[in-house]
Order: C-alpha cells, then structure tokens, then sequence
C-alpha cells in the first residue's frame, strides 16, 4: 500500500432495507405485486413435461440403479457379518 494516498474516509454505501427506495418488486410477467401463487403457474408454464416413454425409460432406471444399490450393500453387509463372525468367534 502505498503510504501517500489518503486512508478511506468513509464506509461504502449499503442497500437499502426492502420498503425503502428502489425499484418496485414484480412478478415474473412484469405486473407489480404478483402473489406467489401467479408467479408458480407461470414458472409451471415453462416446464418441458416428460413424454410417456422418457417417463417410462426413465423410471425403469431409476429403479435398476436403486436394485443394483440394494444388492451392492447386501453383499457388502454379508462380506462385513461374515468376516466379523470370524473375527470374534
């Protein structure tokens, strides 16, 4: 730091607290004050839904993935069970 420039004399400028200056809030469309339910239906609008067969492709692999999970963790389980039955016979 350079010894001969001036030390800051003032804080910086903070926001202001909502209700106090600064633009007026508005919902998604641009209307002043829309209510949380307006802003939900809009934003469910935009959503791409699923066909019947991504929703069909998708749930099957969702749960093969949760099979193969379970199966992994059992034998996990039994490996673990096995080797302490040994263990503390």
């Amino acid at each position: 730091m350079d010894s001969s420039s001036p030390a800051p004399t003032s804080t910086p400028e903070r926001p202001a607290p909502p209700g106090e200056g600064g633009p007026e809030p508005q919902g998604p469309q641009g209307e002043k004050g829309g209510g949380f339910a307006a802003a939900t239906m809009a934003e469910l609008r935009k959503v791409v839904w699923p066909g019947r067969q991504q929703l069909f492709n998708e749930t099957l692999a969702v749960i093969v993935m949760l099979a193969a999970s379970a199966a992994a963790i059992a034998a996990l389980d039994r490996f673990y069970g096995w080797g302490a039955q040994l263990l503390f016979q």
